[in-house]
């Protein structure tokens, strides 16, 4: 498959590589990790299969007969994450059918698949049925543009870029589409209610004032648009005083935490995050929430609620669970 055109940020990632911190080498990944995980599975892909991130804009997609399976003549694709202005296009036959968020669609030798913009979040993904031809370096496919390895030779797709697919042998995929999960398409504002994230109490929590650990939760914050794959940056109306000035070394950290720079305005850590920092971590975002906290939008807001390890733990579990209903499901079909 050829890209014919491009306006946006585009990258190849799987869940991530994992292992390699200590080395200083980040883990990488899409940033909704939950929504790569559903969209391999519809397709009965590993989860873990390498998918084409596109954060905010368009891509157009060109496949031709070294991209679909030799006997059916199909290639199925599954689009997840953010809600996206999709189509199907065939310039033969003059044809151009939209592609449902979530469904697993056929697509044929000439047409091409066009994003237009997302609707809807941030970050969408084209998952591929089979998954994509590449070369793990330690353990993922994930691009790591910073360091330049990993994905497609260590960069952003660019027009002109030709990705090929692992198998022509495929087993043909009947159309199907999987339910969202009831909280995953929260991140977009509707009737002013501001995306819920939960948190939990990070190591340096009770070096904050006890004010600002109640704001951290009373006020919304918003993203700014000098967030990056790295961290995303927010603004809320009070800043975060701590008791006591506090130095501290660097020390690891992870994707989720929620450090505090002595300007008072938190910054959570994300897929890129580097290995190790030294601003004081007043709360992460739990697991089940990160992928939903990923596809808020520049401008867009939120609201942080604390919540115990407990709660924490059963709304991994409750993720989990939808994402073992869509491989029921898929297998069955």
């Amino acid at each position: 498959m050829k890209i014919t055109a491009i306006t946006a940020m585009v990258s190849l990632q799987d869940l991530g590589r994992f292992g390699q911190r200590r080395f200083g080498i980040g883990t990488s990944g899409a940033m909704d990790s939950w929504a790569v995980k559903a969209g391999n599975t519809l397709l009965n892909n590993s989860q873990n299969t390498v998918a084409i991130e596109v954060t905010l804009g368009g891509i157009t997609l060109a496949f031709d007969d070294s991209d679909v399976d030799a006997v059916t003549g199909d290639l199925t694709v599954c689009l997840t994450g953010a809600l996206y202005e999709a189509y199907v296009t065939d310039d033969a036959k003059q044809t151009r059918e939209r592609v449902p968020n979530g469904w697993r669609v056929a697509i044929k030798a000439g047409q091409c698949l066009e994003l237009v913009r997302a609707i809807q979040g941030m970050h969408g993904y084209i998952c591929i049925q089979g998954g994509l031809a590449l070369v793990p370096i330690l353990g993922s496919a994930s691009t790591n543009a910073k360091a330049e390895f990993g994905g497609y030779h260590g960069r952003l797709l660019k027009v002109g870029d030709v990705l090929t697919v692992t198998d022509r042998q495929r087993p043909k995929l009947t159309r199907l589409g999987m339910t969202q999960f009831e909280d995953s398409q929260n991140f977009a504002t509707a009737q002013n209610v501001l995306p819920v994230i939960r948190i939990v109490k990070n190591s340096e929590a009770d070096y904050f004032t006890q004010d600002a650990l109640s704001k951290l939760t009373e006020q919304p914050y918003k993203l700014l648009s000098s967030s990056n794959r790295m961290g995303y940056r927010l603004e809320g109306k009070h800043t975060l005083e701590l008791i006591n000035p506090l130095q501290m070394n660097s020390h690891g950290v992870d994707i989720g935490m929620i450090q505090v720079p002595p300007q008072g305005q938190p910054i959570v850590l994300m897929a890129d995050a580097q290995t190790t920092g030294g601003y004081p971590k007043i709360a992460s975002i739990i697991q089940a929430d990160i992928g939903k906290f990923a596809q808020l939008r520049f401008g867009q807001s939120c609201q942080f609620q604390w919540v115990t390890l407990e709660e924490a733990i059963t709304a991994k579990q409750a993720r989990q669970r939808h994402i073992q209903q869509i491989n029921t499901f898929a297998q069955e079909k």
